[in-house]
């Protein structure tokens, strides 16, 4: 199911009130790339449905973010390294100041949230909403919704037993690929933590990234759902890894290749259903 800029657009430019639940049914089939970032706004809460308040709530999120200090300190020249980094990485032409909107995006949510310390992955979260969302401020709000999501959920439920879980349903659902990666000494433990803690976005290309997050944001239990899509990812790939050893396999999985996004969240509800039909039949 292919849904285009027309049909979303219908539902954009209704005057009074925007059909919210129409765009989460639209968007977990992928978002155009021309409204993925004004589509993004309503399914993170970040703009109202109701357009009447549309004019007045711009302003006031713009003056809150121009209050916030983005000024450099001792973490900028990490944080412009990592970024120059990213840049060299994806090669992604944009008329944007692209490295200043990344700096002060991730500068302004460090500055506004003392409790958190800069990560180099942070900018490749924040990649997506520089990309796709056109307001800086917007931007900056939907990566503190999601910053803070993984943070909330990773501080309830630690790292380590994220991991622990998803182990276990990598080896009762793809055995084979498991068993494989065991004899090939493969520490899937390792890349396991870091598609589980940043969301895949150190793994997949920005563009699939972004396609991914489209689901994602539809669904109301996304980061529930993020194991069942790397299992899905893994079970895709299987015969590819099985032919690879040890460095080849980490090297492949560190950077996946470009992949068939519809495909795959298609494959990552149906493992999720099996998981969980598997269950209440115990």
């Amino acid at each position: 199911m292919s849904i285009t800029v027309e049909e979303y657009e219908d539902v954009l430019n209704a005057e009074v009130w925007i059909e919210v639940n129409k765009l989460r049914d639209y968007a977990r089939h992928g978002i155009s790339r021309e409204v993925r970032g004004e589509v993004w706004l309503y399914l993170l809460g970040i703009q109202e449905a109701d357009r009447s308040k549309e004019v007045s709530t711009q302003k006031q999120k713009l003056l809150d973010y121009e209050q916030i200090d983005k000024e450099p300190n001792e973490m900028t020249k990490r944080v412009r390294g990592e970024i120059s980094r990213y840049l060299r990485k994806t090669n992604i032409e944009s008329s944007r100041n692209i490295p200043r909107i990344f700096e002060d995006v991730i500068s302004a949510y460090c500055n506004h949230n003392h409790r958190v310390e800069y990560y180099p992955a942070m900018v490749n979260l924040c990649a997506p909403f520089v990309y796709s969302v056109k307001r800086e401020c917007d931007a900056f709000l939907c990566f503190e919704k999601l910053i803070n999501a993984l943070d909330d959920h990773f501080s309830s439920r630690g790292i380590n037993e994220s991991v622990a879980s998803f182990m276990t349903l990598f080896r009762t659902c793809i055995p084979d690929l498991y068993s494989y990666f065991e004899e090939e000494e493969v520490d899937i433990k390792e890349w396991a933590a870091s598609a589980l803690q940043f969301a895949l976005s150190k793994e997949l290309s920005l563009e699939n990234l972004m396609r991914l997050w489209d689901t994602y944001f539809a669904v109301p239990d996304w980061i529930e759902f993020h194991p069942f899509f790397c299992l899905a990812i893994l079970r895709h790939l299987k015969e590819s890894l099985e032919e690879l050893e040890q460095s080849e396999i980490r090297t492949m999985l560190m950077r996946l290749p470009s992949l068939e996004m519809d495909q795959i969240v298609n494959e990552a509800f149906n493992i999720r259903h099996e998981i969980l039909e598997r269950q209440e039949s115990l």
